[in-house]
């Protein structure tokens, strides 16, 4: 099929050449983690062997029958398989931007046949060398270069970090002071959307659990040597790449040693002085930990907020998909960096409010500039990237040229909303303004020297009146180009079909220019081979052509090569002024794709199935939400969504402990929360009927159960490194979501470690938290501390007939106050849909249970639990939970008295005497504890 041999292209070699390559591939050093693709034909196509091969053809191709044996049959020849550029291009993609791969593309040198060299390396953090490949066509977007300097000082993490984005040409540092879990520059990551970070090749156990920190956040680490993390050359280093005026030597940054020696090695990494076009066109800055809410990458797959490869084509399984109505590929990277980003200055977001309250009330104004204006915008950032590089062309600057032209319409669009929002016409028309009039030169200058009417035909050259030289071969070019339509005329006329109409023109990148009719008007060409050459047959129709047509298509082509020539000098030179207009384009990238993402919030809080509310900010406060919704759950199809108020109250609720059936809705209330508090703080609207916040500085989530087993970490194990941060990390401006804690571990040690996390957040950090769980002893909580409510999910259970029938379970997804004091289990089994015998067993097996746990408590209880008149006692749990810690813990202080194996008895008893008098508030409030001394 046409389609297959242009999908995969044939691997045409030689039996001599076969068997040279198979020893040249063998000879290459195993690279963990590392692609290598092979350039064939000057980059028409590329190929990949062994186990790279099989890679590609299920991944791509979805099939092993594509992989083809060179060299010999298998086992010992070798897997192959071929892509075109544009397979290639979108394997790239996925496997340095997704699957987090390095790539090593192999090109063979000049004037060789088999002598291969690596022309261009690549990896998640560095796409310099195949940007040109990655973002020809996509909206995809590279994310910075991370290095970290880690120093242990006592039982603080002393961290020196750098980031460089070499596509927005940007350098920033930080140093901070972390805990040994290393919340911070977790949140750091994520902040910055990192895809790899370069730490020192070490084994210290500060640099193992950086490491567990990258991995949670799915970050490729690379280990760099020692003496590349140095900052001893960096100011001289700097002084080429840095575009500023001012001695480099006066930088404040330079007081960051070890941010320098983080820089120091990025630098070294990404090769940056050795391309002279880097020189004068970065920027440095410090980064500021300070300057928004912090994340965890728990935090961030509990509330969905990235798009994931697994949400498929949806974009409704995330809130990045659900906010994404943005028109631009500027607009939707900058929609992505704020999602990870949500401010914490409450001016600042009301700005934003301010300004998506303004179009969402004015969908007239809003439906223009979206699809009049935003959406023919390109990617100026990139236009400016290549004009900086020198790698632009005529083509570049005729889009620059048209979207200069356009301003002015942007800014009449734009010019009654600014005269009545003054936010509007500071943000958004002033920039507009000023980048209409630095712009106007560029407009000129291109009127002048770029043909614009053939630009329009999508033929890109300048004006043959700029040279003589051009003004000649252009006379030649139009007439062959009338020879072109004279020949369409006379094939129109033979075949009795009307030219432009049913008989098309077109240029090829492969015939040249040649005729198109329909698969139906094909049947006209039957019979008539020795006039009408078939070339080609598309799913558009039929591609011929004539003598005359094939003649006066190759005399043009010639005539357009020696324009090109002749141009070339003169098209460099407008492409150096061109240049020049790079940081006005910068900042009317970042104008416009500013007001793409507020528009989208705009566009997506007013088309929601029912319209999202603005919410009220204030830097302290109460919680409280009325009729919350979650707005990725409510939008999937057959869901009648049901709504929940939320109140997290100081003094009265600030934790909620959350009870309730198996897929009863807890999960979704505490998640929506988050969800919601995160939208308010990057300054969307939010899905409430009304909605009043704080400003969290951080939303931290202990959400799931699933083992990281390619991670070597278990259920239980990332619950406890979870939980971890979140109590290193969490402030009382904190929101922390929990769910289903202690479930990776026994009943009693799970109750015992929620309890006590639960119990160190209501009294020591005090923070806004959700706690949703099936312990219900923790409900006892409530009666401790006046901070702790009690919700639960509601259900309705019918009665049920015999001893062995519970009833019908019916799940109401109501949040309601109080407790829900009985397990739904089995019911959600039945609801699952298990066998009747497997119910059955569960339902018999459990009230043996009860049976048992209750005659071994009774016993318990005649053991243990006897007064001196012989009466049996029973002992509130929360008292036993509590009791049980604070013998622990008195026991291990006991066991830590120095010299406690020398000490004689009499040293004994008294250092226990000492024990009893310093914890003698805590004995005596206790009523489980004093009978378990009295027993002793």
């Amino acid at each position: 099929m046409p389609g297959e041999s242009a999908e995969r292209p044939d691997l045409n070699l030689d039996k001599t050449s076969e068997q040279g390559f198979c020893q040249f591939f063998a000879s290459l050093a195993e690279q963990e983690n590392t692609i290598k693709l092979f350039e064939r034909s000057n980059g028409e196509y590329y190929s990949v062997h062994g186990d790279d091969a099989e890679l590609v053809a299920m991944a791509v191709y979805k099939t092993p029958t594509v992989i083809k044996y060179i060299g010999g049959a298998p086992p010992k020849g070798l897997a192959s398989c071929t892509m075109s550029r544009t397979v290639a291009e979108g394997f790239l993609r996925d496997a340095l931007l997704d699957r987090q791969q390095r790539i090593e593309i192999y090109a063979l040198q000049e004037g060789t046949s088999g002598s291969w060299r690596v022309a261009k390396t690549a990896s998640p953090g560095n796409l310099q060398a195949v940007e040109d490949m990655l973002f020809s066509s996509a909206d995809m977007v590279g994310a910075p270069l991370m290095a970290i300097k880690v120093r242990a000082s006592m039982d603080q993490m002393h961290v020196g970090v750098a980031m460089v984005d070499t596509a927005q040409r940007t350098m920033g540092v930080c140093e901070f002071i972390d805990n040994d879990v290393f919340s911070s520059l977790e949140a750091l990551v994520i902040q910055l959307g990192v895809r790899e970070c370069l730490v020192e090749d070490d084994e210290t156990i500060e640099l193992r659990n950086v490491g567990g920190v990258l991995q949670r956040c799915s970050v490729i680490a690379t280990a760099c040597a020692r003496k590349q993390f140095s900052s001893g050359d960096i100011q001289q280093d700097l002084a080429r790449l840095l575009q500023t005026t001012a001695p480099v030597g006066s930088l404040p940054e330079l007081e960051l040693k070890s941010a320098m020696g983080a820089l120091n090695a990025a630098m070294l990494y990404l090769g940056l002085l050795a391309d002279e076009t880097n020189y004068g066109g970065y920027t440095l800055y410090t980064h500021s930990l300070a300057q928004f809410m912090k994340l965890d990458a728990s935090a961030v797959e509990a509330l969905s907020l990235l798009h994931s490869p697994r949400d498929g084509a949806s974009r409704t399984m995330s809130i990045q998909g659900l906010l994404n109505c943005c028109k631009t590929a500027q607009g939707r990277r900058l929609l992505a960096q704020w999602l990870k980003q949500p401010l914490l200055n409450v001016d600042a977001i009301d700005q934003r409010l301010d300004l998506v309250e303004a179009f969402f009330a004015d969908a007239e104004t809003r439906n223009s500039l979206r699809l009049a204006h935003m959406r023919s915008m390109p990617d100026l950032k990139r236009l400016a990237t290549r004009l900086q590089r020198g790698l632009a062309s005529l083509q570049d600057i005729v889009r620059i040229y048209q979207v200069a032209a356009a301003l002015p319409m942007l800014c009449d669009a734009l010019t009654p909303l600014g005269q009545a929002n003054k936010v509007i016409e500071t943000r958004y028309l002033e920039p507009l303004k000023a980048s209409d009039t630095s712009l106007g030169s560029l407009r000129t200058m291109v009127e002048t020297t770029v043909d614009l009417e053939m630009a329009d035909r999508h033929e890109f050259v300048l004006r043959a009146d700029f040279d003589e030289g051009l003004q000649e071969t252009r006379a030649l070019m139009d007439a062959e180009m009338q020879r072109i339509n004279d020949e369409l005329e006379q094939v129109g006329r033979t075949l009795d079909l009307e030219p432009h109409r049913k008989l098309k023109l077109e240029r090829h990148a492969t015939f040249g220019h040649c005729f198109r009719v329909t698969r139906t008007d094909s049947g006209r060409l039957r019979g008539r081979s020795a006039k009408f050459f078939e070339l080609s047959t598309q799913k558009t129709g039929v591609l011929f052509t004539t003598a005359a047509l094939r003649e006066a298509s190759r005399t043009y082509r010639d005539l357009s090569n020696s324009y090109s020539r002749t141009q070339s000098a003169l098209v460099r030179e407008v492409i150096k002024v061109a240049a020049s207009y790079s940081p006005v384009l910068e900042s009317l990238n970042s104008t416009i794709a500013d007001l793409d993402v507020i528009l989208s919030f705009a566009e997506a809080s007013a088309t929601a199935l029912k319209p999202y509310v603005r919410p009220i900010i204030r830097e302290t406060g109460d919680l409280v939400l009325r009729g919350a919704r979650h707005p990725c759950l409510e939008v999937q199809d057959n869901v009648d969504f049901i709504a929940n108020d939320i109140e997290l109250i100081d003094g009265r609720c600030g934790f909620v402990v959350i009870t309730g059936p198996n897929m009863g809705g807890k999960s979704t209330y505490i998640r929506q929360a988050g969800v919601i508090a995160l939208m308010a703080q990057i300054g969307c609207f939010v899905p409430c009927e009304s909605a009043e916040l704080p400003l969290f500085d951080c939303i931290l989530a202990r959400v799931g159960a699933g083992d990281a087993q390619l991670k070597g970490v278990s259920t239980f194990m990332a619950e406890m490194l979870e939980t971890a941060s979140i109590l290193k990390t969490a402030t009382e401006r904190s929101l922390v979501i929990i769910d289903e804690l202690g479930r990776g571990t026994s009943t009693y040690d799970g109750f015992g470690l929620a309890w006590a996390i639960s119990e160190h957040i209501a009294r020591e950090i005090k923070c806004k938290c959700l706690f949703a769980t099936h312990f219900h002893e923790l409900t006892e909580l409530a009666k401790e501390y006046p901070n702790v409510a009690n919700r639960h999910a509601m259900a309705c259970i019918t009665p049920g007939n015999g001893k062995n029938e519970r009833g019908e379970l019916t799940l109401l997804y109501r949040i309601v106050d109080g407790i829900c004091d009985q397990s739904f289990g089995i019911h959600v089994a039945e609801l699952a849909s298990f066998p009747d015998s497997v119910v059955r067993l569960a339902k018999s097996k459990a009230e043996e249970l009860e049976d048992f746990q209750t005659s071994l408590a009774d016993d318990t209880t005649m053991d243990i639990d006897c007064k001196e008149s012989g009466g049996p006692r029973s002992f509130d749990s929360a008292d036993m939970a509590r009791g049980s810690r604070f013998i622990e813990s008195f026991l291990a202080e006991f066991v830590g008295t120095p010299g406690l194996s020398d000490m004689l008895p009499k040293d004994v008893a008294q250092r226990v005497n000492e024990l009893r008098s310093k914890y003698d508030a805590e004995i005596s409030s206790n009523p489980w504890i004093q009978h378990v001394i009295a027993t002793l």
